[in-house]
């Protein structure tokens, strides 16, 4: 008897060994595979964040930023992006998503077209609309001329017309992307709340109001978290539509950077340029993490 059990006990004291040995494999393998990640994220994301905040930690940079007229012009460029550029972007983006829902096959076809800004790549876009803008050989001005008679005014010599015709090549080039998100976001919505609000009476408008707007409000609210999140960090509509100019008046915060950085090559300037953009970052990105929370409890 004993004989005989000594064999059993002895498998299963094999046996009882081999998750231990399964777990210690699983985990080594874990670390092998997650190592070039670590490194790639340690070398190409924390050493730079790092080195960027020990260039931009001399309090001399930031005394001569906040005395420098230039910066406190940018910052207000930079709020008039955020504040009118992106609201009416977004706002625009959830009324045409209204609009294009019909489906009717015309409308399909001016979706087509519509989308067009979004799909053409960014710089060459913004290069056509700054000669388009030219005060002597631009299309819009020869348009006003040929065909109304007009003297159309200086579009980026004049500050004013300059930063706003910044907006509108910023919301001309991203409107059809975030249509596009609030489209697919309206498709979702049941038909069935349509039909029993028309039995009530509730057809366009106010069902626009009573319905498609709080159904989509969550969709809204992340949806416009993350274009103000995207557009601080845009350069390419500035840099390629006026070029901050004239007179450096229409500079923003992320091409201000890259200007003293590189062009006035103060390296130290241009990381604290950027990183007085972190009041504005922080904030928003807290307002993400805690609106995917709600989302992720409410689904």
């Amino acid at each position: 008897m004993s004989s005989s059990a000594s064999p059993v006990a002895a498998g299963a004291s094999v046996h009882a060994g081999v998750p231990g040995r399964s777990g210690s494999h699983e985990l080594f393998w874990s670390a092998v595979f997650a190592a070039p990640y670590v490194v790639v994220f340690l070398l190409f994301v924390i050493y730079p964040v790092c080195y960027g905040l020990w260039m931009g930690s001399d309090p001399a940079s930031y005394r001569t930023l906040f005395s420098d007229p230039i910066y406190v012009r940018t910052v207000l460029n930079t709020l008039l992006l955020l504040i009118v550029g992106v609201n009416l972007k977004m706002i625009l983006s959830l009324l045409l998503a209204e609009f294009f829902i019909v489906g009717r096959p015309w409308m399909r076809a001016l979706f087509l077209v519509f989308i067009l800004p979004w799909a053409v790549p960014a710089i060459p876009e913004f290069i056509s609309i700054h000669w388009m803008l030219d005060a002597q050989w631009g299309l819009i001005n020869n348009f006003l001329w040929n065909v109304f008679g007009i003297m159309g005014p200086p579009w980026l010599a004049r500050p004013d017309l300059a930063m706003g015709s910044v907006v509108v090549a910023y919301i001309w080039k991203w409107l059809p992307f975030w249509t596009l998100i609030f489209l697919a976001g309206r498709m979702a919505i049941p038909r069935d709340l349509y039909e029993a609000a028309s039995v009530d009476g509730a057809t366009g408008v106010k069902a626009f109001v009573h319905i498609t707007i709080p159904m989509m409000w969550k969709l809204y609210v992340t949806c416009t978290l993350l274009s103000t999140l995207w557009t601080l960090g845009d350069y390419n509509t500035v840099h390629f539509v006026s070029g901050g100019g004239p007179v450096l008046s229409t500079h923003v915060l992320a091409t201000l950077g890259i200007r003293d950085a590189f062009e006035i090559g103060d390296p130290s300037l241009g990381v604290a340029v950027v990183i007085t953009a972190l009041p504005l970052v922080i904030p928003i990105m807290v307002l993400l993490m805690r609106q995917f929370r709600r989302d992720q409890v409410s689904g």
